[in-house]
């Protein structure tokens, strides 16, 4: 867009007219600021999160919304598989031993070569996920909302509507699902009891998916061998929460999907360009996302 006018900032020096004047925001701006952005024909998110920006009276209803589905997963994904590789043999618990300086085994582990990996969400995130799990010898299954094609990396795929017959089959239950009416506290107790005794849920994709105090009493009674969580619910989680001494819980501050690998986000400015390009020569974006009003 030669012709274009690029003004570049960061969110601590961004101002209201600078909003309010423009035509296209490539940036996650402060959605407080975009109720007075008149001139605002399309806003492209450095997220894969989208749910606050979709909601209705937020953008005008002849602003597109793009998001940045398909920079994450590698990063992501490799968290959260790492996370679970640690439950498994224990090293939260045996970090802790290190620090009190306690010389202790702490017993049984498990193993990913042989386990029934249940991935929710098959999308970028959960399709790297499944690739390494299988990668290590796991039996994949995906589960999502729509028929389609079966993903590389997964052994069988499933709707949405099956959930409940395939928990109590699987090691591993991973979560990367977006934030909707359908997801707010699907995982509740009885989800959680659904699970096969001694197994793990993973969840990196929104804290609202979980009844926070309901996986505690799961973990806390043994039920569930462990959870790896980059995301919660409240979020920030308060420092006095119980969820922080559980010891089969580890907890990352949604740190997961940041910028800490550098490829992230080269993949978001590569996602950004190719979108420019698209909406200077009249093409369909990349990744638009599609609003109820």
């Amino acid at each position: 867009m030669p012709d274009g006018s690029f003004i570049f900032t960061d969110a601590e020096k961004l101002t209201q007219e600078q909003v309010h004047q423009a035509d296209i925001i490539l940036g996650s701006v402060p959605v407080s600021m975009l109720r007075q952005a008149e001139h605002l024909k399309w806003l492209h998110l450095n997220t894969a999160g989208y749910e606050q920006y979709a909601a209705p009276g937020v953008l005008r209803e002849n602003t597109l919304l793009t998001n940045s589905t398909g920079a994450y997963g590698k990063a992501v994904s490799e968290h959260l598989f790492t996370m679970t590789l640690a439950l498994e043999k224990r090293l939260p618990a045996y970090r802790d031993n290190q620090r009190n300086h306690i010389w202790r085994d702490e017993g049984n582990v498990v193993s990913m070569s042989d386990a029934r990996v249940l991935v929710l969400g098959t999308g970028d995130i959960g399709s790297h996920f499944a690739s390494l799990a299988h990668a290590f010898g796991a039996y994949v299954i995906g589960v999502k909302r729509m028929p389609g094609v079966c993903p590389t990396g997964i052994d069988e795929l499933h709707l949405m509507e099956d959930l409940d017959m395939l928990l109590p089959q699987t090691d591993v239950v991973a979560a990367f699902l977006p934030s909707t009416p359908e997801t707010k506290k699907l995982f509740d107790r009885g989800k959680f009891s659904l699970m096969k005794a001694g197994s793990i849920f993973v969840n990196g994709g929104r804290g609202d998916l979980v009844c926070t105090d309901e996986l505690c009493d799961a973990l806390e009674s043994g039920h569930l061998f462990g959870a790896a969580l980059d995301v919660t619910d409240p979020e920030p989680l308060p420092a006095d929460h119980r969820l922080w001494d559980i010891p089969g819980a580890f907890v990352t501050p949604h740190i997961s999907g940041y910028y800490h690998l550098p490829e992230t986000l080269n993949n978001i400015v590569e996602i950004c360009i190719e979108n420019v390009r698209r909406y200077a020569c009249g093409e369909e974006l990349r990744n638009l996302v599609v609003r109820s009003f």
